[in-house]
Formats: C-alpha cells, structure tokens, sequence
C-alpha cells in the first residue's frame, strides 16, 4: 500500500480519492481550510500551499502528490497560478513523491481535429499560457532527474460531486434539464460536437498514474464521443422523467458585453471557440495503456442527476 497526497478537495479531488481508496492506498487530503466529509481512514489536513515549510511537511513519505487545485477566483490564475503551481513542483522535488497534475485542454487552443496528447499546444489566450508554462516547468524537471511528473487532460468535466459552479455542463444544462426547466447556455452553439470527461474517469485516471508508471508524458481522460447540448440536454429529460426542455444560448454580443461587469464572463472569451466548433477529445492512448474505458453515458448522466437533485 502506498501513500498519496491529493491537493485540492473539490470534485476532482475526492474523485480522485475515491479511486485510490478502491485501489487499496493510503490518501491524504490538503486544502487551504481543511477538507470536510471525507471517507473514512481518510485524513484530512488544513495546508497552505504557498507555505512551502508546511507543504513539505504534508507530503514527507508520499509516494505521489496529486495536484487537483484551481485558484479558487477564475480570472486571478495569472496572479495566483505560478506561485501555486512552483510550490508544488518544489515539494515533489524535495520529497521524491511523483507529481500528478490535473490539467485541461486550453494549451491547444483552436483545434481543426481531433485532440490527441501529440497535438501541438498553441494557447490563444492567457490562461492556456500558464496551464502550458506549468506543464513544461514540470516536464523540465522530470527531465532533469529531479522527479517524476505526469499531467491528465480531461475535456470539460461534470458529474455527482462537481463543486458549485465549476461544472458548465451541471450548471447550465442538467441542472436545468433535469428539473424541467429552461436551458441556456451562457456561450457557444447548442449543435456543436463536444467532448465531457467524467469526474468519476478523471479520478480513475490519476489514481492509475499515480500508482502506475506513466511517467514523463501527459495523458486525455478517457471519455465517451461528443455530444451537442442540445443531445444532452434532451438525454437528461429523458433520463430524469420530465418534457424536454427549451434550449438557447447567449448571443456572442450579450456575453461580450456582460464581460465588462463581469469577471467570470470576461473570461469565459478566451476559450469559447471550444464551444462554437468541434472540440473533441481522442483518449485512445490512455484507454489502451491503462486498461480504463469511459462511464457508461446513462451512468454518468444519472449519477449526476442524483446528485443534484439531493443537493437542492
């Protein structure tokens, strides 16, 4: 049995702690203000990630620090994302303890095929540059001897345990959908093909890499074929026995102008062209490597409506 640290206590993070408990592992939850409802035989820590004393302290012994943080305000990631994210490759350094960051896809930027971990990454904004210059600062490391590190990409995640607002797809669709309610989505077209990565397959993902010898390379969560919002939120109905519901989306004007009152919409600009094209995620290599296969759709979208519904 070895033993982890996953940083980050969000939906991500407890996935990611559920797959390590299954798998057998001692797990070690940090957050800024102390993880509450853990599993049991899980421990939880309050640690400050800035503080490198106290950060170094946590992860003495751990055989792997999972890295499933986000600044907690979307549009401070240039402020607050590299001293956070040097912290924790420092601690990996220092420790020995392999360094399994969860990632996203922004370092692609606008794609014309499918992704896969081989595409070029040419971030057309500032919050894919910092996601690139993290993963190439570590891989820099790793390259050096100076530890292990791995980075997993999902496509934009939903599912049972997402917290509050993180998830477009539980906010904006099957949250609505599911109660019978209208659907509108604050960006991007309603008929374009788009890969959702499961918070339960992201989990399973880091859980193997973490145990497993998938270094020195990042790695696409394994997920199912694209699907519209419109396909989804018509699924949801379905699924949760109510008439389908009404489905828009925000004019690209509304949204720019709400940009200038508010931040999180501001920032919603730099990735909405993975909304209005196809963006598709092409998870074959990890799939074959680790023996992982994506949730099953009806699976993934009931859990989530379980879960939503016993939250409101």
């Amino acid at each position: 049995m070895g033993k982890h640290v996953v940083i980050g206590a969000g939906g991500i993070g407890r996935a990611t702690t559920r797959s390590l408990l299954e798998a057998g592992q001692e797990v070690v939850v940090l957050s800024r203000s102390g993880p509450k409802g853990l599993p049991d035989g899980v421990e939880g820590r309050a640690v400050d990630i800035n503080d490198t004393t106290t950060l170094d302290a946590a992860v003495t012994g751990a055989d792997s620090i999972v890295n499933a943080v986000n600044p907690s305000r979307y549009w401070r990631w240039a402020q607050e994302w590299p001293g956070m994210a040097a912290s924790i490759l420092g601690a990996a350094e220092r420790s020995g303890a392999g360094l399994v960051t969860i990632s996203n896809l922004y370092g692609y930027g606008r794609v014309d095929a499918p992704m896969t971990e081989d595409t070029p990454q040419h971030p057309n904004g500032t919050k894919g540059g910092i996601r690139v210059q993290m993963w190439r600062d570590a891989l820099r490391a790793h390259e050096a001897g100076r530890c292990r590190v791995t980075e997993v990409r999902p496509s934009d995640y939903f599912g049972p345990g997402a917290s509050e607002g993180t998830s477009l797809l539980n906010t904006y669709v099957i949250g609505p959908a599911a109660a019978g309610k209208p659907v509108s989505m604050p960006v991007g077209g309603l008929d374009v093909p788009h890969s959702w990565s499961y918070l339960g397959d992201i989990g399973a993902l880091a859980a193997a890499l973490a145990t497993g010898d998938g270094w020195g390379r990042a790695w696409h969560v394994p997920t199912l074929p694209p699907r519209t919002v419109r396909q989804v939120a018509t699924e949801v109905g379905a699924l949760a026995g109510v008439p389908a519901a009404r489905i828009s989306a925000l004019p690209r004007v509304v949204v720019s102008v709400g940009g200038w009152f508010s931040p999180m919409l501001r920032e919603l600009w730099e990735t909405r062209h993975q909304f209005e094209r196809p963006f598709v995620l092409d998870s074959t290599a990890a799939q074959e490597r680790f023996g992982l296969a994506p949730t099953l759709w009806e699976t993934q979208v009931s859990e989530t409506i379980d879960d939503l519904r016993a939250r409101s």
